[in-house]
């Protein structure tokens, strides 16, 4: 499994390249950049480990580049911050997963191999099930023609269901998705959320699409009426 790590913490890269070496990935390393994004877009990786605070282009703007050219390689950001909109910003851009430093390197194994076993299969920029669709960078949400306006929370619990689309997810798997880590409230409140955006992209159109199962969670229905 070859990697590209794009870190310009150098005793850092080092450290961690030999590790995954260890596992039996083949590494590469940039510290830059405008370096990753050139390695990235000429030559197969299995898996792009990529730094946010990067010189020349933060990594930001090396995952929206990746994705605008159409390079779909999994892709994990590394950070030093610690806060859900950094992880969504992330992951609206087009990340498949995170990892805030300093962290475990068995953790870090384990995601970097779940993200090869999942590959890299092409994904709209726009998230669709059945009429409704979700814009991530425009924050726009619709059903067919019209316009829903959410809340940001609403709007990251539905753009969790939709991601999961036809699939159940548990109210933890929500939480842990759409909360601050630090959330230490009670669980139930992925119910009044899902109460609220109900009453909002199902009930004025005459539809159920998000369903609850019971004893595991809720699933978002592409035909649900």
């Amino acid at each position: 499994m070859r990697v590209l790590m794009v870190e310009d913490e150098v005793r850092l890269a080092a450290t961690v390249s030999r590790g995954l070496v260890a596992e039996g990935f083949v590494v590469d390393v940039v510290h830059d950049g405008a370096e990753g994004l050139e390695a990235a877009q000429a030559r197969d990786y299995d898996v792009i480990m990529l730094d946010i605070m990067l010189p020349s282009l933060n990594g930001y703007d090396v995952c929206r580049s990746l994705r605008a050219a159409d390079v779909w390689t999994p892709l994990l950001m590394l950070t030093a911050k610690d806060g859900e909109y950094d992880q969504v910003d992330a992951l609206d851009l087009g990340a498949d997963d995170y990892l805030t430093k300093p962290f475990s390197f068995v953790v870090l194994v384990a995601r970097l191999r779940a993200l090869v076993r999942r590959g890299a299969p092409e994904r709209p920029a726009v998230l669709t099930v059945g009429d409704l669709t979700l814009d991530p960078a425009a924050r726009v949400v619709r059903r067919a023609d019209t316009v829903i306006v959410l809340t940001p929370r609403e709007f990251g619990v539905l753009q969790f269901l939709m991601r999961h689309g036809g699939e159940v997810v548990s109210k933890l798997e929500i939480l842990q998705a759409v909360w601050d880590t630090n959330y230490e409230g009670d669980e139930n409140v992925v119910e009044v959320y899902v109460g609220y955006l109900r009453r909002k992209i199902d009930q004025p159109f005459g539809r159920q699409s998000i369903q609850t199962v019971r004893g595991a969670g809720y699933r978002l229905s592409r035909d649900a009426s």
